[in-house]
């Protein structure tokens, strides 16, 4: 009996060194997790912070134009086509980074662009447009910016592409350039429009499909 009792005592001697030795690896282990999460973070492009709004239908919305500048901007505008919203203010210095390839796009034709005039005094965001160039198809006025938290905007330019269902495809933050639209935004736009071009299609050939099937009525 003492045999055993001597055993235990001396296993559980043995066991307590290593549980210390645990405890103070913890702080390392930590330590280490946290480095290489700051390390990843660092290698990911700052304006393409993921939303958990990717993937999601868009809240009702109807927004009133600029005065003597319609039309304004409602949810139902952003079904039935890919386009781009962008959230912009006259006070926003960035904003006036990216503006002039706003304008170059919408010249293209290429994709409807909208714009969500964010916090803005309305006078001051004609003005602005005025002054720079208006390259948007609609303009609704968020002056209590109830509409971007929706989208879940933290702050201004941001860009977002939406998809024919009216569904949030891609966030961008901070002001576009050149190579975010040619590498990310345009051809994301192009293949939505390219697959809402098939979706089209291929209904067209179950409707003709259908007619073909129909009976034909006898002559009388």
């Amino acid at each position: 009996m003492a045999t055993t009792e001597g055993v235990a005592a001396a296993a559980g001697a043995s066991a307590r060194p290593t549980s210390r030795h645990w405890l103070f690896a913890l702080p390392l282990l930590l330590f280490i997790s946290l480095g290489v999460a700051f390390a990843v973070g660092l290698t990911r492009n700052p304006r393409e912070i993921p939303s958990a709004l990717i993937g999601q239908t868009i809240s009702d919305f109807e927004l009133p134009p600029l005065p003597g500048r319609p039309p304004g901007l409602a949810s139902r505008d952003l079904v039935g086509e890919a386009s781009i919203v962008n959230v912009f203010a006259s006070w926003c210095t960035a904003c006036l980074e990216e503006h002039p390839y706003w304008m170059k796009l919408s010249a293209q034709g290429a994709v409807s662009l909208h714009g969500l005039n964010y916090k803005d005094d309305p006078d001051n965001a004609l003005d602005w447009l005025a002054e720079l160039g208006d390259p948007y198809h609609r303009v609704g006025s968020d002056r209590n910016g109830r509409v971007a938290i929706d989208f879940g905007v933290y702050g201004v330019p941001e860009t977002f592409v939406i998809d024919r269902g009216g569904r949030i495809a891609y966030k961008h933050i901070g002001p576009v350039d050149q190579k975010a639209l040619d590498e990310t935004i345009l051809p994301l736009v192009r293949r939505l429009q390219s697959e809402a071009s098939g979706a089209e299609g291929n209904t067209a050939v179950r409707e003709g499909s259908a007619i073909k099937a129909e009976p034909s009525s006898p002559k009388r």
